[in-house]
């Protein structure tokens, strides 16, 4: 993932249900991460969870860890499935372009994201 103006994520995905390595297609998708909660670990420590709701929506909320100084702490957008990779466009977060994530089981309870751009990074997801 990018800069939140200032702020670089570092992104890990944990899911339970993820127990073998392997790129995630869609079904993976909807059925480990949409719907849940993901939290986005940050450089200075702490988490940025992100909600990706099951009617399209995803929305964010910085607050919790105090980045309210370096972005607007509470954004939402849109989510979708494209060529088996998560996609996302933010309101005004990353100035609302979309980007894409291809993610890949690595191990139980463990994803790992390729953003269209190359980047790379973990997460981990909630309920």
């Amino acid at each position: 993932m990018k800069v939140l103006p200032g702020v670089l994520l570092s992104i890990t995905l944990l899911s339970p249900s993820l127990a073998s390595a392997g790129a995630l297609a869609e079904d993976a998708i909807r059925r480990d991460i949409i719907g849940r909660t993901i939290y986005l670990a940050t450089p200075l420590g702490g988490e940025l969870p992100l909600n990706y709701h099951t009617s399209g929506i995803v929305d964010g909320n910085g607050q919790a860890i105090g980045l309210g100084k370096f972005f607007k702490p509470d954004d939402e957008g849109k989510w979708w499935i494209e060529a088996n990779r998560l996609c996302q466009k933010f309101n005004t977060w990353y100035d609302g372009a979309p980007m894409c994530f291809a993610l890949e089981a690595a191990g139980p309870g463990k994803v790992k994201w390729t953003r269209d751009n190359g980047e790379t990074g973990v997460a981990r997801i909630g309920d």
